[in-house]
């Protein structure tokens, strides 16, 4: 945005952006094991173990889902990234299986920032969660030398309807249900690699909310879903095989790409937020001779990314027949089965 002052570019405020921001999730994991998950008869889901959102019934036709979500500027539009932070936290209530209700937003700006650009922001994100169904009802704002913005949101999913990470079974399929590579265009682009063509491409597949998807998932009665965002494929993958107590084989050759992911990771681009997936999920993904472009690929953190879902591999093609007739995207990457750990061919 231009100003009396010059132009402002929101990623130049901020140390790393999007879902790349997110703790480590080696070190995550370390902090939570020091906490006695609650116990409660209705806490349906909580940090035992923890999934996408928590989840409490209220009785037998209605639970609460219950998540936050907020990052530093992915990108420079100040329209973008407020869409796109909506984008993200809302997707959490998608991944369990319900749907938006309620949202307030999480603000921390500079005061020097133009009222304009922070309207934008605000705007975007409300358009995102009436669009998803919800209302944005409120938030808190705090002074910040770095921008971040995100939104905690309250969904509904029926009791029996909940999607955990925890139900993958042997036999079942893999899917994906957008493509991989938001972090390698975005680091890409700031770096001078990538173009505004890829730029643009990345930053319409992160403001895509996984409504749609939902929908059509929700008669299927998935085993388990989960949205790829901050650990990357290959993190996620990882939780859902380990809480699952199964093996998940990916098969690499099947790995979609945005176009220009492949092309930064092939330049040898990587996010801040590659290490530290490597660093939580390498010693659990056995990937020999997978290239290094597919390997960056699947470490690659993704910010609003799409939901991996596993069930029966019989309802595959009757899953890609009602994504196609609804022209949603969806890629079977893999399969479930006995064993442990996540192995990619």
């Amino acid at each position: 945005m231009e100003t009396e002052t010059g132009p402002i570019k929101l990623t130049d405020l901020a140390s790393c952006g999007g879902c790349a921001a997110k703790y480590s999730a080696a070190r995550l994991e370390q902090l939570l094991a020091g906490f006695v998950p609650v116990e409660a008869e209705n806490l349906l889901v909580g940090l035992a173990p923890a999934d996408d959102a928590a989840v409490y019934r209220l009785d037998d036709e209605r639970a609460l889902i219950f998540t936050l979500d907020f990052f530093p500027p992915v990108v420079d539009d100040p329209a973008d990234y407020g869409a796109i932070a909506a984008t993200n936290a809302l997707n959490d209530v998608f991944a369990m299986g319900g749907t938006p209700l309620l949202a307030l937003s999480i603000a921390a700006f500079p005061e020097e920032l133009p009222m304009e650009m922070l309207a934008q922001i605000f705007a975007a994100a409300d358009e995102q969660v009436r669009a998803a169904g919800g209302l944005l009802a409120g938030g808190h704002t705090i002074r910040d030398a770095e921008p971040k913005y995100g939104l905690a949101v309250v969904g509904t999913v029926r009791p029996d309807g909940i999607w955990p990470k925890n139900g993958a079974r042997p036999g079942d399929a893999l899917f994906l249900t957008k493509p991989l590579g938001t972090g390698l265009i975005m680091t890409g682009y700031k770096r001078g690699y990538a173009g505004t063509q890829q730029l643009e491409r990345a930053i319409r597949w992160m403001r895509t909310l996984n409504r749609d998807t939902a929908d059509v998932l929700r008669p299927l009665q998935p085993h388990a879903v989960t949205d790829v965002t901050g650990f990357g494929l290959f993190g996620h993958a990882r939780e859902v095989a380990e809480r699952s107590g199964v093996r998940l084989r990916l098969q690499s050759e099947r790995f979609p790409a945005i176009d220009g992911a492949l092309d930064m990771a092939r330049q040898g681009v990587r996010t801040s937020g590659d290490p530290r997936n490597r660093d939580f999920a390498a010693a659990h993904v056995r990937a020999d001779g997978v290239s290094g472009v597919l390997a960056a690929l699947g470490y690659d953190p993704q910010t609003a990314g799409g939901l991996l879902v596993s069930l029966p591999a019989a309802q595959g093609p009757a899953l890609e027949a009602e994504f196609a007739s609804r022209r949603l995207f969806i890629r079977r990457i893999g399969y479930v089965e006995e064993g442990s750990g996540v192995v990619v061919e």
